[in-house]
C-alpha cells in the first residue's frame, strides 16, 4: 500500500492557527488531512507549520491580514492555486482592540478582522468548495444582550447599525463602556448572522458557528495590560474547566474540529463550548436581520475592490 500524497489527502483551511484554540485546532486538523494555515505572521505559521510536519503530518502557510480586504483576496488566490481538495474552512481568527484602530481601508481594525475579512475569503472561496462542504465561523455569545456572563463581563450586546457604520467604528447607542467591547460583539453578531443566512443561500455546503467558550491566555485580548495578561494565562486559566461557559483552547479545538468534520451533515446550526445547539440572541435569529447583514456586507465590500 502507497502513502497518500499531501495532494490527494483532504485539506482544511484555518485562520489564525497561531495561538490559542486556533493553534490546538490546526494540530487536530492536521490528523485528518493537509492544513491550511491563513495568518498575518510569517514567522509564527512558519513556527505552526514546522510543529505539525514533526509529527509527520502535511501543512501550507499563507500569509493574509485578515483585516486587509485586498490581502484576503491575495490570500483567496493563492490558496485556490494549491488545487488542494479543501473539504473545510474554519473562520477562527479574532481580534478584541482595547483601542480601536483603524485597517488598510480606513476601516474599524476589529470589524474588518472579525466580520469582514471572514466574509469576504469564504465568498471567495465557496465556488472552489465540493459539494458538502463544511464552513465554521468561530462566534461568540457576547453578542447576546441577555447572555448574563456577557453582560457581567461588561458586555451590552451587538449594538448593529449598518455594515457602512460598523465599519465606520460606530454603533448603536447604549453599549458597552469599556473599549473595543462593542466592536467585538457587533462582529461576532455579524458572524453568526452570516452562518444562518448562508446556510439558507447555499444549501450545497453546510454553515456551522462554534461558541468556543472563555478561554482565559488566548491572545484575543493581546492590547490588554501586562497585569491582565499574566493572570489570565497563569491564574484563571486552571479554574476554566470548572466555571460555565469557560472552557480551554484544548477542549474547545475539539468542539471546533467536530464541527468542521460535521458527520451529522448539519448546516445552520449554532455549537456551545460543549458541541450542544445553542440559541444566539433573539435579532440575530430574525432571516430579515441576517439577510440585511449578508446584503449590506457584500455592499461594503465591493467598494473595496474597485
Amino acid at each position: 500500500m502507497t502513502a497518500t500524497s499531501p495532494s490527494e489527502r483532504n485539506a482544511y483551511i484555518i485562520t489564525g492557527p497561531t495561538s490559542g484554540h486556533g493553534y490546538r485546532t490546526a494540530l487536530e486538523l492536521a490528523k485528518h488531512g493537509t492544513v491550511v494555515l491563513v495568518g498575518r505572521n510569517p514567522t509564527k505559521l512558519d513556527e505552526v507549520k514546522r510543529a505539525i510536519e514533526r509529527r509527520g503530518q502535511h501543512a501550507v502557510s499563507v500569509v493574509c491580514d485578515l483585516s486587509d480586504i485586498k490581502s484576503v483576496g491575495q490570500a483567496a488566490e493563492e490558496i485556490i492555486a494549491l488545487r488542494l481538495p479543501v473539504v473545510g474552512l474554519v473562520n477562527n481568527a479574532g481580534l478584541l482592540e482595547m483601542r480601536a484602530t483603524k485597517n488598510a481601508q480606513a476601516w474599524d481594525t476589529t470589524f474588518a478582522t472579525d466580520h469582514l475579512g471572514p466574509f469576504a475569503l469564504t465568498e471567495a472561496l465557496m465556488a472552489h468548495l465540493p459539494d458538502g462542504a463544511n464552513v465554521v465561523f468561530v462566534c461568540s455569545a457576547v453578542e447576546d444582550p441577555e447572555r448574563r456572563l456577557a453582560v457581567m463581563a461588561g458586555f451590552r450586546g451587538g449594538r448593529y447599525i449598518s455594515a457602512e457604520a460598523s465599519a465606520r467604528g460606530e454603533w448603536e447607542p447604549g453599549g458597552s463602556k469599556h473599549a473595543g467591547a462593542d466592536a467585538y460583539a457587533t462582529s461576532k453578531q455579524c458572524n453568526l448572522a452570516t452562518v444562518l443566512a448562508f446556510a439558507r443561500e447555499t444549501p450545497r455546503l453546510h454553515f456551522i458557528a462554534v461558541e468556543p467558550g472563555f478561554s482565559p491566555g488566548t491572545s484575543l485580548g493581546r492590547d490588554a495590560n501586562v497585569f491582565l495578561r499574566l493572570l489570565s494565562k497563569y491564574v484563571l486559566s486552571l479554574l476554566a474547566p470548572s466555571i460555565k461557559y469557560w472552557s480551554t483552547p484544548e477542549r474547545a479545538a475539539k468542539v471546533i474540529t467536530n464541527a468542521v468534520l460535521n458527520e451529522s451533515g448539519s448546516t445552520g446550526v449554532y455549537y456551545d463550548e460543549k458541541g450542544r445547539p445553542m440559541l444566539g440572541s433573539t435579532l440575530v435569529r430574525g432571516p430579515e436581520f441576517q439577510d440585511r447583514v449578508v446584503a449590506e456586507t457584500r455592499a461594503l465590500l465591493s467598494t473595496a475592490l474597485v
